[in-house]
């Protein structure tokens, strides 16, 4: 990749040390260092057995998938393929049993015999719930009493309790019941989490009360179950054995693509070049991993984390170093979309501008035999409405502006990203995508909408403060209070219903049949579970040493012990 520029490195870092009249956010550096550029195909290549064991274990797993089980221990199985993460080998086979039962669940009683059980019950519903099938939550009505409430002596079954309120993060709009029983099993669950003994079943309570599975992140949530589902008793050995092979197996690829792209970043040099930025190639990785794991999507994993990777140094230039009447000149430059715009830019915005269009062009090589350079019109009109949003807020910021809320969200459901990330998700994707799959990202639907919310208020919850206190545009916090009269508590009070009422909307458009493919939807659905992850008490991204640390060593450095 070519990165001539007429400035020198160290030019760039002395005009950005003397002028005092541009801010700084002090971002930690990467905490990471080289560590990643160690990972090549040559380090990856193994040759003990694994691979053969691993080949015996899935074709023994699809056989007890196969075989004529009782429906709960059928439950069970699939639970258990899910949550350690291998149910990407097995998606017709799971698929087809659960509509099945799905079928038989609408011809008969869904709580008569072996059923009759609260862990069951809630097993089924979210089970179907996830794989889009429609199933009333009236089920749960037998687990209330006489006056309409659930039953106290359901607090005893914490198995039973665990699985209902995990059943009520697939909850849609006008579903009362499963908005109190997830009060009620939140309740009784912080409860056995503070004062029962340690046992697999507590360690997944204390688990799922900090992220539930719904909103977990597929490849981390694989990680931190199987130890759990090792203790417990009984476990099914094949099915965990498999789990750590293909575990580790999926970890030495993502450890080459890691590799492969810190060298990349390496070679851009932003670190030195561009010191007011945050060095978080890993961590941006990280991110598009939560998107996309699954082996047959490394091309597409390879060009949303440098897009991504390139997002973050420009929303750095926006938020942090760039003088509105630079700022004004890279917008331009952006809206081109030409090399010969760089001419107009300065110095360390030409270093940006040029490995920008040079993501794209790398992309398009490959795409364009396909026949499929067509998906990068759509990342590009994306990316050019996002930047021009990110000026909107830097003149924001630069007038002490302070919008309304209707009028802060118009602009920042778009610089969250959510539109953008999801319009290039497609890009590297198989034949199922389409251009009315773009068309349809375009006509701003409500399933795009409500994943923007969530990523704009989850962010602006935990990150505002510090935002503020080192000069930046008022986030929906400030908005709010200051439009309502109110107090932060009260504003976040607010955007955290509105979150959950977010969630009800995707839950929702998740339900069959669906506007567009599934596996497009899980895109979307992903991004936004990785803004649940990363920004749930803190901004994660930014304060990388803080949570994502253990999070990259876990699926990048550490290998589950076999």
């Amino acid at each position: 990749m070519s990165l001539e520029v007429s400035a020198s490195p160290a030019k760039v870092i002395q005009n950005a040390g003397k002028d005092s009249t541009r801010r700084s956010a002090n971002y930690h550096p990467s905490i990471w260092g080289d560590h990643f550029l160690q990972y090549t195909c040559d380090t990856q290549e193994t040759d003990d057995g694994s691979n053969v064991k691993h080949l015996e274990l899935k074709k023994e797993i699809r056989r007890m998938l196969k075989a004529d089980n009782k429906p709960s221990r059928t439950l069970q199985l699939i639970d258990a393929i899910q949550r350690l993460g291998v149910s990407y080998h097995f998606e017709s086979e799971i698929d087809e049993i659960l509509g099945k039962m799905h079928k038989a669940s609408q011809d008969s009683d869904l709580c008569d015999n072996e059923n009759d059980e609260l862990y069951y019950i809630s097993l089924h519903f979210r089970l179907l719930r996830q794989n889009g099938y429609k199933i009333s939550a009236d089920v749960f009505k037998k687990f209330k009493d006489t006056d309409g409430n659930f039953k106290t002596s359901l607090a005893k079954d914490v198995r039973g309790m665990l699985s209902l309120y995990e059943a009520t993060h697939l909850g849609v709009h006008e579903e009362d019941i499963l908005d109190e029983a997830l009060a009620f099993t939140t309740s009784h669950l912080e409860s056995i989490a503070t004062h029962q003994i340690r046992s697999p079943l507590v360690e997944q309570v204390k688990h799922a009360l900090v992220q539930p599975i719904h909103r977990g992140l597929q490849r981390l949530e694989a990680r931190q179950y199987i130890p759990i589902y090792q203790e417990e008793s009984p476990h099914n050995e094949a099915l965990l054995t498999f789990a750590k092979l293909d575990f580790n197996k999926l970890q030495k690829l993502h450890q080459k693509e890691l590799g492969d792209i810190s060298r990349w970043w390496k070679e851009l040099d932003f670190a030195h070049k561009l010191p007011f930025i945050r060095d978080r190639v890993a961590e941006c990785y990280f991110w598009i991993l939560g998107v996309y794991f699954e082996p047959q999507y490394s091309f597409a994993r390879r060009i949303l984390t440098k897009v991504i990777s390139m997002t973050s140094v420009i929303d750095d230039i926006y938020d942090v170093y760039g003088k509105i009447e630079e700022l004004e000149l890279f917008t331009s430059a952006i809206e081109r979309w030409d090399i010969s715009a760089i001419d107009q830019l300065p110095e360390y915005m030409k270093l940006c501008y040029r490995a920008l269009l040079d993501v794209f062009s790398e992309a398009e090589k490959d795409l364009a035999p396909q026949g499929k350079s067509y998906r990068l019109y759509y990342a590009k009109e994306a990316m050019k409405n996002m930047v021009k949003n990110y000026f909107y807020e830097a003149k924001w910021c630069l007038q002490n502006y302070v919008p309304t809320v209707d009028e802060y969200m118009t602009v920042a459901l778009v610089t969250s990203g959510s539109p953008m990330l999801s319009t290039t998700s497609f890009v590297g994707m198989g034949d199922i995508v389409t251009k009315e799959s773009f068309e349809w990202l375009f006509s701003n639907p409500r399933f795009i909408r409500a994943s923007s919310i969530v990523c704009r208020l989850m962010d602006d919850i935990v990150s505002h403060k510090f935002e503020q206190s080192r000069g930046h545009v008022a986030s929906s916090v400030e908005c709010y209070m200051k439009q309502h009269g109110a107090t932060e508590e009260e504003a976040c009070n607010e955007f955290r219903k509105q979150v959950s009422n977010a969630w009800k909307d995707i839950n929702e458009d998740c339900l069959r049949p669906t506007v567009v493919p599934m596996p497009l939807l899980m895109r979307i659905l992903n991004l936004t579970r990785v803004i649940d992850v990363i920004y749930k008490y803190e901004d994660g991204y930014t304060h990388s040493a803080v949570v994502l640390k253990d999070f990259v060593a876990s699926l990048f450095i550490n290998p589950v012990p076999i």
